[in-house]
């Protein structure tokens, strides 16, 4: 019963210590601003055009990887060592695809931007 009441209060004050310190640096980073003369609420957020695609084919990436490691599991267990489960198969092929469909993406907004860059 104790340790869950050190544990809830650990949570709370770890909580609170994070709001506080978000609040804190924001307020710091205004107060810079605005020794600098510039207006904090003037701040634009660049638009993003191709977040979506990357995450679109990081996902899509995962999901290959995924389906592929499950095949080559299956395949391994039910012809190879019997009742042996290769859990890396997983870890290794959802990284390699991940990392396939960022490079992917990464391809495309270069072709994207390059492309732009020579109508000017």
């Amino acid at each position: 019963m104790a340790q869950q009441a050190i544990t809830a209060m650990f949570f709370f004050l770890t909580f609170f210590g994070m709001i506080f310190g978000i609040a804190y640096f924001r307020n710091r980073e205004n107060m810079a601003m605005i020794e600098r003369g510039m207006n904090p609420r003037s701040i634009k957020v660049a638009p993003k055009p191709f977040i979506s695609l990357k995450y679109g084919l990081l996902l899509c990436g995962v999901g290959l990887g995924l389906f592929l490691a499950f095949l080559l599991n299956e395949y391994m267990t039910n012809h190879g060592a019997p009742n042996r489960e290769y859990p890396q198969i997983y870890f290794s092929l959802i990284a390699l695809f991940g990392g396939l469909g960022l490079i992917l993406s990464y391809r495309i907004e270069k072709k994207e931007w390059l492309d732009k860059k020579t109508e000017y």
